[in-house]
């Protein structure tokens, strides 16, 4: 890409489309086109349609995304299915209609069955059923991922898919009750800390694997994987299997990551698990070799990661203070 060229950025006050508007503005990108969701409603065809027709970017990073948490899955699947639909369906449709030269779709590895061999390749999309818990979320993006191949085949178009693992960081959601597990817990033990509480539950068994990935890692691994030259990016994938891995291709228990936040936050009580909730799958680890043969790996490990998302929530919690507002709202 040009410094000069029209990026157009959906989503760019979520956790990884501010991320990536960063990134793209610290390195000198003049022309990054966003819209706030008051201003461009993605889920509505016709103004997704004249806003292309008016801008005419040249790149397209779709990362806005109707996004949460368990309970949050399990509470508003129709949304999780419906919006993410359209949003996708629209901004594909009119990035080919305005002639953008290349699109990047951002997923979630949630597209892999619930039982499919550890770690997580590529490959396994599609070869069995997907978990309860986010199924509607999951089949959306898998519509996203064969949106952009299907728009590939048929009109010739170079558009991208990337699949995150689970994500945390800077800008992320530390809602009470919709946020995904490390802003879920970073707030619970903070919170646990100001309060002096003499326990801090956490649902499910703790030992469920996860892998997390630091957000200005997936943000840098986005950016790289839209400025591949054409050729290497097809040389790596197929045109029915497009889409790549984004992580860390480390996984923890969620144990292990409730103590190291338990760490990283200063909290001095005690730690306990509510059998009672959902685990969700088991193990979540991807296989990540398609990217790294590319030339690209992830730079920020757990801790480190979790010592920059605390020091942002600190400063949150004391914006929030310092005008009166409530913490839930964004």
């Amino acid at each position: 890409m040009e410094l000069h060229d029209k990026i157009y950025v959906a989503g760019h006050r979520g956790l990884v489309g501010s991320a990536i508007a960063r990134q793209l503005t610290a390195r000198g990108f003049s022309q990054m086109i966003t819209r706030t969701h008051q201003e461009l409603d993605l889920a509505n065809q016709a103004m997704v349609q004249r806003f292309f027709a008016e801008q005419q970017p040249d790149y397209v990073i779709l990362a806005a995304a109707r996004v949460g948490g368990i309970h949050a899955n399990n509470t508003y699947p129709a949304e999780f299915i419906y919006v993410n639909m359209m949003i996708e369906a629209n901004v594909i449709d009119a990035a080919y209609r305005s002639g953008v030269k290349r699109l990047l779709f951002l997923g979630s590895t949630c597209i892999y069955p619930k039982d499919v061999p550890q770690p997580m390749r590529e490959d396994a999309l599609l070869t069995g059923v997907l978990e309860p818990t986010n199924e509607p979320y999951a089949l959306a993006k898998i519509a996203g991922i064969k949106l952009c191949e299907s728009y590939n085949r048929q009109y010739g178009t170079d558009y991208r898919s990337v699949m995150p693992t689970n994500l945390y960081g800077i800008n992320d959601n530390f809602h009470q009750v919709d946020s995904h597990v490390i802003p879920a817990l970073v707030r619970r033990f903070h919170e646990a800390k100001i309060s002096n509480a003499s326990e801090v539950v956490v649902w499910g068994s703790g030992n469920a694997r996860r892998e997390f990935l630091f957000v200005d890692d997936m943000a840098a691994a986005s950016i790289f994987v839209l400025e591949l030259a054409k050729d290497i990016y097809q040389a790596n994938t197929k045109p029915m299997l497009s889409h790549i891995n984004v992580g860390s291709g480390v996984d923890v228990t969620i144990r292990e990551l409730a103590e190291t936040i338990k760490k990283v936050v200063g909290y001095a009580g005690e730690l306990s698990f509510d059998l009672s909730k959902p685990d969700g799958a088991p193990r979540k680890l991807i296989d990540v070799a398609r990217l790294t043969a590319m030339g690209w790996r992830h730079r920020v490990d757990l801790e480190e990661g979790l010592k920059r998302t605390y020091a942002w929530y600190l400063d949150r919690v004391k914006r929030v203070a310092d005008i009166g507002g409530d913490e839930d709202a964004r």
